[in-house]
């Protein structure tokens, strides 16, 4: 997942970030809300966590932007205010959560799960396409109950497609997933992924993936086709 902290205060950013990135997270830290708002036009994240106490515009600004364009990204508020017309304030606004500081790193990870979850339109951490189910906090796939074996890369880009369902992703919305715009290699990178992850789903489901090429657009998870691959299914259920 890739998160965005919206934090002037550089040891709660830097905590917050550490945090993410020992879940396996991608961070990004905007030090004030114009700056996150800037982001958020380059960038998708999966969830937002977001100061109100910033040195440019208010938190309450931010996110009232952030929702007067549309944007539906989720939003944790992170803050030190604690009165009950603040957290009632950003949640009337559009936040999806309020966290008050100091706060639990396990907390706040279970909060970040659950929003993305929701937001998602799934109930629980595991996401299941057909036989393909995709523990999204143990960062693990099984495929018909068979553990699969990605690189971070290729876990990062199943994640994505999961999360994302049915919508078709541009090759430009991996790279950012899994690079956050840093040293960010070619395009064909993401193609040389892509087969990578392919070969190693068909080959335990007899030869769908459930990723397909949209031609000049990008790629997209679809629903599996159990009736193709009914002769795998009850192979693998008999052994």
């Amino acid at each position: 997942m890739k998160i965005l902290v919206v934090e002037d205060e550089s040891n709660i950013a830097h905590r917050v970030k550490i945090t993410c990135a020992d879940e396996g997270f991608s961070c990004d830290v905007a030090e004030n809300g114009i700056e996150a708002l800037e982001m958020m036009k380059f960038y998708d994240y999966d969830a937002v966590i977001l100061d109100l106490m910033l040195p440019d515009i208010d938190g309450f600004e931010v996110l009232s932007r952030i929702r007067k364009i549309k944007n539906t990204t989720p939003v944790i508020v992170l803050s030190g205010l604690n009165a009950v017309d603040d957290k009632v304030k950003c949640l009337s606004i559009g936040a999806d959560d309020y966290l008050t500081k100091p706060f639990s790193k396990v907390e706040l990870l279970a909060r970040i799960y659950a929003i993305v979850r929701r937001t998602s339109g799934h109930s629980s951490s595991s996401i299941e396409v057909g036989p393909i189910s995709i523990d999204i906090k143990q960062r693990s796939v099984k495929v018909y109950g068979r553990e699969l074996a990605l690189t971070s890369k290729e876990y990062s880009i199943l994640e994505l497609l999961a999360l994302k369902k049915g919508s078709v992703l541009p090759k430009e919305a991996f790279l950012n997933h899994i690079y956050g715009g840093l040293d960010e290699p070619e395009l064909k990178i993401v193609d040389v992924f892509i087969c990578k992850l392919r070969k190693k789903i068909s080959d335990i489901t007899g030869g769908s993936s459930c990723i397909e090429t949209v031609w000049g657009r990008g790629y997209v998870l679809r629903d599996f086709n159990e009736d193709s691959n009914s002769h795998i299914t009850s192979a693998l259920k008999v052994s």
